[in-house]
């Protein structure tokens, strides 16, 4: 989204350091996002809001048909190269692209768990997602990976209940939106409040009984979080029974990230991660698909993602 922007491609690049500094890259399968369909993601999104994307990704620099390029190609762009959909959130001439394996990772991972190719996944996608609503792109995000994933294990695989769990320091708004009116999901999260995006302090009025949003203030560390989760998360969780849990991972709540004010140190998200396995492996057959969203301290970020792979693999 421009040099100056902190959903930059170094975020990737700081996760696989990290996965090979921990020997964790030797644990793990390895697969490339496919691109999903537009009929996956039209299972969230409006026609008007996939059209934005497509119709407004710019033209302007060779190789934007290809998925393969130079990370110095973005960097030097010009302005003619970018179309600013909010002050946070451009597309450049590659988001199109991005948006599609970013979501076609969540779906591909979704399938590949649920046929048991895999045990669980993690997606290392970008852009994120969980603030892109039904009807418009937002905050960093063009299509909602999770709920998009979320919806094609209802739809395609016919699952019943399922969870999304967000713990992200953001309020996961477009998730929300998405699953307003559908029971079958449930959704837990914490966030710092009040903070971007000023919503999920009082459940919406239809979501009072699938929704277990929790706000939090600003320096909030693990203590609190893990009372929460355990008074609040881990019983909703258990009376839903999810058949799958999609978890929300972002890690922009960790003390070293500048985008948030919370408190969270790696500990805490292998404790989070291992709460969310359990409830997995007692009710959903141990099916996780967890896909990054937040998380702009490249240290921290790396860091954080290890520590959350390293429960999903049962490593810890």
């Amino acid at each position: 989204m421009g040099a100056w922007h902190p959903e930059s491609p170094a975020r990737l690049q700081a996760i696989e350091d990290q996965l090979i500094a921990s020997r964790l890259d030797t644990c793990v399968e390895r697969r490339e996002a496919p691109q999903a369909s537009l009929a996956s993601i039209g299972r969230v999104h409006t026609a008007a809001a996939i059209a934005l994307v497509r119709d407004n990704t710019p033209a302007g620099m060779p190789g934007n048909a290809g998925d393969n390029f130079a990370s110095g190609e973005l960097q030097q762009a010009g302005q003619a190269d970018y179309y600013p959909i909010d002050g946070d959130t451009s597309l450049n001439p590659y988001s199109w692209r991005a948006a599609l394996r970013a979501a076609g990772a969540a779906v591909a991972a979704t399938d590949a768990v649920i046929s048991g190719e895999l045990d669980n996944a993690f997606c290392a996608v970008r852009p994120p997602g969980h603030h892109a609503r039904p009807s418009q792109p937002m905050g960093f995000c063009l299509f909602n990976n999770i709920a998009i994933a979320a919806r094609h294990a209802l739809a395609a695989h016919g699952l019943e209940r399922v969870a999304i769990v967000d713990f992200d320091v953001h309020h996961g708004n477009g998730t929300e939106e998405a699953f307003i009116d559908d029971p079958r999901v449930l959704m837990v999260s914490f966030f710092q409040h009040p903070f971007y995006p000023y919503s999920g302090a009082q459940a919406l009025s239809h979501l009072v009984q699938n929704s277990v949003n929790v706000p939090v203030p600003a320096y909030s560390g693990g203590e609190v979080v893990r009372q929460l989760v355990g008074e609040r998360w881990l019983p909703a969780l258990d009376a839903h029974r999810p058949q799958m849990i999609f978890i929300s991972a972002g890690f922009d709540a960790h003390r070293e990230d500048d985008l948030g004010q919370m408190s969270l140190v790696e500990a805490d998200y292998l404790w989070l991660t291992q709460q969310v396995k359990a409830v997995a492996d007692k009710h959903a057959q141990g099916r996780i698909v967890s896909c990054l969203e937040g998380g702009y301290n490249l240290s921290a970020l790396g860091r954080s993602v290890a520590a959350h792979v390293r429960a999903l693999a049962g490593l810890d």
